[in-house]
């Protein structure tokens, strides 16, 4: 009686292309065994595979591209994958003919200024007090406890405010750049559980950064890897 060999994992180099330029920054996902890879700037990468495991090559602004691995992969020094560019719908255009004018260019502030939002603007007027700054207002005449502790309260309040309104703002971000049916047919979250992934997501530093750098293809890849995570917890909670 014989057995067909069991068939052994092999790290693939391979090149992604668009209309003979490469590509970086393209998401590469092994189905099979959940690896995950990204193309570098000479549009170059490496996964570890199987024969007849199926790679999926996404980015945000293009056509995704299935491929499965074959025998002949094995051979070649560099597979290449060609993708193409995918169609963006825009949801509203405004056209504003001002939108050339601003503070900046008026010469009101400077370009290198800090813009600052509603709630780190409430901070930074309210400011860090210190109790040898409040001694040298009231002159030592007066207990300063209470009122120390009715400053630094409503700094901390301020503090809380602008983490909040962070989050906010990032939670915008990810609706602009996801829709639900992104979460639900990609990423396989419940519809139910959408906006607590979303929350889930925003807790994390590394995504913060990143919606606030705009590095899409790098943000798509790390949501992909905590809907992993997400849907584990789902589960466990399901049981």
């Amino acid at each position: 009686m014989s057995f067909g060999q069991e068939k052994t994992s092999k790290e693939i180099f391979g090149q992604i292309l668009e209309q003979s330029s490469v590509i970086e920054g393209i998401n590469i996902i092994n189905t099979a065994t959940q690896r995950t890879a990204v193309s570098d700037k000479n549009g170059r990468f490496s996964i570890e595979v199987k024969e007849g495991d199926v790679l999926i090559f996404s980015a945000v602004d293009k056509e995704s591209v299935k491929h499965r691995i074959t025998a002949e992969d094995f051979n070649l020094a560099l597979i290449q994958i060609k993708m193409k560019a995918g169609k963006i719908e825009l949801k509203e255009v405004v056209i504003n003919e001002n939108a050339h004018i601003n503070a900046v260019n008026l010469g009101i502030v400077s370009k290198d200024q800090k813009k600052y939002t509603p709630a780190e603007r409430k901070l930074a007027t309210a400011g860090d007090f210190k109790a040898i700054s409040l001694l040298g207002l009231l002159g030592g005449s007066v207990a300063i406890d209470p009122i120390l502790n009715k400053i630094n309260g409503r700094t901390k309040m301020l503090k809380k405010n602008v983490q909040i309104e962070k989050k906010e703002i990032a939670l915008e971000k990810l609706g602009a750049l996801f829709e639900d049916e992104y979460f639900i047919n990609e990423l396989k979250i419940p519809s139910d559980y959408i906006s607590g992934f979303k929350f889930y997501l925003v807790e994390n530093e590394e995504i913060m950064l990143l919606l606030g750098n705009k590095e899409k293809a790098k943000l798509k890849l790390l949501i992909y890897q905590q809907a992993l995570k997400y849907n584990e917890i789902i589960a466990s909670e399901v049981k």
